[in-house]
């Protein structure tokens, strides 16, 4: 089966340059990953594909539905373990490592794609509980005592502090908390106001609480998108950066999110 290589850099693009692109897709394919779900959803779009509920062939045919005659699987990256073996220097023994490495796998079909019995999916609200996700992510929000009146929030090691005033404070929160979760606060301080200089830090922080106030539906969509290009400049995204973003954006989601009672 051929597989094909997709760039998360080019997906996370898309995603902040179309608005309501990023819900839309979580909703349909809320079981997986947001790097695979945005990689799902621009497939559908290209192929004209309705977005939907998404399975491996196997898991259609055993859902009583079988994948349409001439249907061409969706694309998605999986992980696969793979083994090494290695002289130890020391020894001079052959010691064998194992790892994993990341490849796309077309494996995958969309509901529209298969025909059978009726499949009824349940299509959860994304509802997210900050004090859920700080003990998730062993963050703690502290009292904000920051001099400057425009500095809307800043990150410090494993804690974050918010400003009362801060016009978008869910942003801001999903921002720092990208900080911690990303690892720019184990180098030192991060502190966000008007004068902050170019930095792809920023770039990735804000591109995680864009990502997340979409799946939210929060306000302060066209401020962040803002920011972002506003950092970039004539820059690009870097694919090693795409893929933080995303990995971040999903654990920060996942931590927070409400367990249906």
């Amino acid at each position: 089966m051929t597989t094909i290589n997709i760039q998360f850099s080019t997906l996370l693009s898309n995603a902040v340059n179309q608005p309501g692109i990023i819900s839309e897709a979580y909703s349909a394919f809320h079981n997986y990953s947001l790097g695979n779900v945005m990689a799902a959803a621009f497939q559908c779009a290209a192929r004209g594909i309705k977005l939907g509920p998404i399975a491996s062939y196997k898991a259609w045919t055993e859902k009583g539905r079988q994948v349409k005659k001439g249907e061409k699987a969706i694309a998605l990256c999986m992980p696969i373990t793979m083994k090494s073996e290695k002289e130890n220097k020391s020894t001079g023994e052959t010691e064998e490592h194992v790892f994993s490495r990341f490849v796309w796998k077309n494996n995958w079909f969309v509901l529209w794609q298969t025909e059978g019995e009726d499949f009824a999916n349940e299509i959860p609200v994304p509802s997210w509980d900050r004090e859920l996700a700080l003990n998730a992510l062993g963050i703690t929000e502290g009292t904000f005592d920051h001099y400057n009146g425009n500095c809307q929030g800043y990150a410090s090691g494993a804690s974050i502090a918010i400003n009362p005033l801060a016009q978008y404070p869910h942003k801001t929160r999903f921002h720092e908390l990208a900080h911690v979760v990303l690892g720019h606060t184990l180098e030192h301080t991060m502190t966000d106001h008007d004068t902050t200089p170019q930095d792809i830090r920023e770039v990735e922080a804000e591109s995680v609480a864009y990502i997340l106030c979409s799946l939210l539906s929060l306000p302060g969509l066209d401020e962040s998108r803002g920011y972002i290009q506003h950092w970039l400049r004539s820059c690009e995204i870097q694919e090693k950066s795409a893929q933080k973003i995303f990995s971040a954006a999903d654990k920060i989601m996942k931590a927070g999110q409400v367990k249906p009672q």
